[in-house]
């Protein structure tokens, strides 16, 4: 029986996981939550009534996402920049990727860019938790009005006004979205820049680094609560990474973040032979040159499929 119910679920793993990393911000969160929807579903496996099995699990696991919330009480106040998110955590698109494809049937769920781009995750910790969830199953998920409002155990206008609040937080915050938003990775030039980033970081090329950036560049590394803003903030990290100060030799992979252009870092120290996984800095792009660099660090390497070393 368990095992049947296992196998029933499973194929829901992935989207789930998704759907609790927008509710979270936090990928490592979104884990913990998935596997107490996979047991609060089997607990309550005699209220599933044969059909709709993905609106039936989606209503847990929001409600689970929820009662997290609760727990930790965990929201921004205000937001300036990432740094004021210090749960924030990438998404690797090779498990994105796993989603159905659009050629799946109508019921696949599809991932559009902006609903993973760290600017949308940001922004949305800013909502209440109901909001929050409101807005994931109207204006992501595509849920009727009649359908969220059960599912949250609100009526019908108390779910109409929590999304009308949550839109107009979304519309005040978010940048413009580029007419590309739907791509479900970067584009041509965005892989060529980031080609451009990843051999100046391994020739320690400051000058190159620079020629990449907007005036207006923003730096922050989530959990830390720093954000540097401007090329002459960008300069003294720099100098650290790359001058006499630097730590050792960096060698760097490209991959892939919320659809985002991405570098993995790896750190030799002076005198060692071994590259450590040390970091990700994911890129946003606008207008071919880098607006923001956001930098976290090596945790989550092997959910991108990275090895922790290179000889």
């Amino acid at each position: 029986m368990a095992d049947e119910f296992g196998a029933l679920i499973e194929p829901y793993r992935r989207e789930l996981h998704v759907h609790c990393y927008r509710m979270l911000g936090s990928f490592d969160d979104a884990e913990d939550l998935v596997q107490e929807t996979f047991l609060r579903a089997w607990d309550k496996r005699d209220t599933f009534a044969g059909t709709a099995l993905r609106a039936w699990l989606y209503r847990i696991a929001t409600n689970a996402c929820l009662d997290a919330l609760r727990r930790n009480a965990r929201r921004v106040p205000a937001l300036t920049s990432f740094a004021e998110v210090p749960w924030l955590q990438p998404y690797p698109d090779r498990l994105l990727d796993e989603l159905p494809s659009p050629d799946a049937g109508p019921d696949a769920l599809l991932v559009a860019k902006e609903t993973v781009e760290l600017a949308f995750l940001a922004v949305i910790q800013l909502l209440p938790p109901r909001q929050r969830a409101v807005l994931l199953l109207r204006d992501v998920l595509g849920w009727p009005a009649s359908d969220t409002a059960a599912a949250l155990e609100m009526t019908v206008p108390a779910a109409n006004s929590a999304l009308q609040r949550a839109r107009t937080t979304l519309e005040e915050r978010l940048p413009e979205r580029p007419q590309d938003w739907s791509a479900a990775e970067p584009s041509p030039q965005e892989r060529a820049l980031l080609a451009r980033f990843i051999d100046a970081h391994e020739r320690q090329d400051a000058a190159a680094a620079l020629a990449l950036v907007r005036d207006d560049i923003r730096i922050t590394m989530p959990p830390n609560p720093w954000c540097f803003d401007g090329v002459a903030a960008m300069l003294p990290l720099l100098e650290q990474a790359f001058g006499p100060r630097s730590p050792g030799e960096w060698r760097l992979v490209p991959t892939r973040a919320n659809r985002m252009p991405t570098a993995a870092s790896y750190l030799r120290a002076a005198g060692g032979h071994t590259y450590r996984a040390f970091k990700f800095d994911v890129l946003r792009i606008v207008d071919g040159m880098i607006a923001e660099i956001t930098t976290f660090d090596a945790t989550l390497f092997p959910a991108f499929g990275l090895p922790l070393a290179l000889d």
